[in-house]
């Protein structure tokens, strides 16, 4: 079998901050092969952005990558310069769509100077031939192609981020790191383009890293998926295993936090409590003190990320309780009388 297109093995990212270096991200793993839709979900601060920025070399000043491996069709790329990174990587290779627009486009420049900015350092193309790519993407998220020389404060934020999507997409990269693209976005533009990336991926198996809390995007637009919980993946596997037999129970009460229309008048979960700040080492499982089953074990230790049992090889969670906890889910709920306190064996 080839190599994965990227592969994230052991990733551990800390911030120095005044308070001592704050855990991002925790002994995280995850691989995406050519032509893969993953979905990386989670609350906000979870981990999710943060492991998208360390792939492309986007980390704050004070983060930096503190073990592990990050892997490009088999070339460790963690410790790139930004000089390797902008030859090798960025644009052409991996494109990222972030979930700030307001900040991402140059406000001096118009849409086609920073287009051709990209072409010339990337590709070959003439300057012609960007232009006219770059009308193709204007079409495609709903822009009209005569706008692609105006200045970014002449669009409004859902036509920014609308911009900031064609300048990701048209060097057709082989994976495109998605950060809540589509926030600002109609229900019908985000179609449009989740069309249009579904035809990159069939037309040139185009891959996609797509981030959100949004677990019923990834449900729709995935393959697989990857849910973070305070730094850690608490799950991860095909999209179809995790929906339909989710695990750990930071997994399942996350999927039951958002609606499904094939369950009109299912009440939502609430998942009470909030994602611990982590100073220094993590040595327990992250959920533990928002989840209604751990014990003490979950406190003393951070659980692995092994297979559960189903059919699906990929899928794993990293729960010391997974089958059990799933099963007294079911049975009595998350906040039901009947079932067990914390601390309960």
């Amino acid at each position: 079998m080839s190599d994965p297109l990227l592969e994230v093995e052991d990733l551990t990212i800390r911030y120095e901050t005044d308070g001592g270096d704050l855990t991002a991200v925790s002994g995280a793993s995850f691989s995406i092969d050519d032509g893969e839709f993953f979905g990386l979900a989670g609350e906000s601060g979870s981990g999710k952005s943060t492991t998208a920025k360390a792939i492309i070399g986007g980390l704050d000043d004070n983060g930096r990558v503190d073990g592990g491996t990050i892997r490009y069709r088999g070339e460790e790329i963690q410790d790139f310069t930004e000089k390797q990174l902008n030859k090798q990587l960025r644009w052409k290779e991996i494109s990222w769509i972030p979930q700030s627009s307001m900040n991402s486009l140059d406000p001096l420049q118009r849409v086609s100077e920073q287009a051709a900015e990209i072409g010339r350092v990337h590709t070959d193309l003439s300057n012609e031939a960007i232009r006219e790519k770059l009308k193709e993407m204007f079409a495609v998220v709903g822009l009209q192609e005569s706008r692609i020389d105006d200045y970014p404060h002449q669009f409004s934020g859902g036509m920014q981020q609308r911009a900031i999507i064609a300048l990701a997409l048209f060097l057709e990269p082989s994976l495109v790191i998605a950060d809540e693209p589509t926030t600002a976005l109609d229900v019908i533009m985000q179609d449009q383009i989740f069309k249009y990336l579904d035809r990159m991926k069939d037309d040139a198996e185009t891959s996609l890293l797509l981030i959100t809390h949004d677990i019923s995007v990834i449900f729709e637009s995935c393959d697989s998926v990857a849910i973070m919980h305070a730094s850690q993946i608490a799950e991860r596997g095909s999209t179809e295993a995790v929906h339909d037999n989710p695990r750990h129970p930071y997994a399942f009460m996350f999927k039951e936090a958002f609606p499904d229309i094939r369950e009109p008048d299912r009440d939502l979960e609430v998942i009470d409590g909030y994602p611990p700040e982590l100073i220094g080492e993590v040595t327990a499982c992250s959920f533990a003190d928002r989840c209604p089953w751990a014990v003490e074990e979950c406190r003393e230790s951070a659980p692995p990320l092994d297979p559960v049992g189903d059919d699906d090889a990929t899928h794993a969670a990293s729960c010391f309780r997974a089958d059990e906890a799933y099963e007294l889910y079911e049975k009595h709920g998350a906040t039901d009388p009947a079932a067990p306190e914390q601390g309960d064996d």
